[in-house]
């Protein structure tokens, strides 16, 4: 399977072209089942996770880290290690909020703790936080490199104008650059990464690594116009797109693909999304073993250039 890996920007690193999302560990599956979950990734192929230092202190209860926490254990029990790429991000945890340099090096040694480990594949600044220089979080981000605590490091829900801030202090410091970014982008919501910000992520050979690729459930199709309502906890915001004439265009298309491939729905809008320019791994997670054969199918589909022109005029 290592032939289905794909160079992350310039981070040296390998991954495989779908990342587990991790925010469902300690959440909605427990951690046995986000154990069988991690187990069944890994055995298909998989090798990069992402989770994040603020998953899930949505939940009553809980204070962020819990996924990271099940994360760690499971490497222990495994001792892979070596084998996984593991992305996490600061700056959303209730008690490390923020981009100063004070607590990026608080929040990167919490999360290195949690994990159980001493290195950070890919670190990403989950949110940018305006009320800090550019300069501060990039020299910041480099000492971590340096202190061999951090591999690579990349950038989530930032501006275009503040993502090149960053890249050119970067550049004429001699400073760790950010090497990859995660938008939120998939088929029914294009305009949240194309046009500015993927031409200064194109430009500076950043890769993307998308988060909500499928549209809370959205692009599972599971959900349909008159269909029966679907338990979950993101059935609500997935829902919405039905509402949409481009919804249901995309939904349409989607179908018509996934029956000449003989293959999920879900798996061919994340292979549209997997051959757009600069994006190297969707992110896509799974509660359960069974969700996932369809989003480890991306790595063997392949659409035709039909295919793909159809799907993008669809969700135009």
């Amino acid at each position: 399977m290592t032939s289905h890996l794909r160079p992350l920007g310039s981070s040296g690193l390998d991954v495989f072209p779908l990342a587990l999302g991790g925010n469902v560990f300690g959440w909605t599956a427990d951690r046995d089942q986000s154990f069988a979950v991690l187990d069944a990734y890994t055995a298909g192929g998989g090798n990069f996770i992402d989770t994040a230092d603020v998953y899930s202190a949505w939940v009553p209860g809980n204070e962020g880290g819990e996924s990271e926490r099940v994360l760690g254990e499971w490497l222990a029990a495994r001792g892979n290690r070596d084998e996984v790429v593991i992305a996490t991000k600061v700056g959303a945890h209730p008690s490390y909020k923020g981009l100063s340099a004070t607590t990026i090096k608080a929040a990167a040694e919490e999360s290195l703790r949690r994990l159980g480990t001493d290195y950070i594949d890919l670190y990403y600044t989950h949110y940018d936080d305006p009320s800090v220089p550019v300069e501060e979080f990039t020299v910041a981000l480099d000492q971590l490199v340096r202190d061999g605590k951090v591999r690579a490091v990349a950038a989530s829900n930032i501006s275009a104008d503040r993502l090149r801030e960053s890249l050119d202090f970067a550049e004429r410091e001699g400073l760790t650059k950010y090497t990859a970014l995660q938008p939120h982008y998939n088929l029914v919501s294009r305009d949240t990464y194309e046009g500015e910000l993927q031409e200064v992520a194109s430009q500076a050979g950043l890769s993307a690594v998308p988060y909500y690729a499928l549209a809370s459930g959205f692009l599972t199709g599971k959900y349909r116009v008159g269909g029966d309502a679907v338990q979950s906890a993101r059935a609500e915001g997935a829902a919405k797109h039905l509402q949409t004439e481009r919804g249901r265009k995309v939904l349409a298309v989607l179908d018509e693909v996934a029956g000449a491939h003989s293959a999920e729905i879900a798996t061919v809008a994340l292979a549209w999304l997997a051959a757009r320019p600069t994006v190297v791994a969707p992110i896509a997670s799974a509660r359960t073993v069974e969700q996932l054969p369809a989003l480890l199918a991306v790595a063997d589909l392949t659409l035709t250039d039909a295919e793909l022109a159809k799907l993008t005029a669809a969700s135009a």
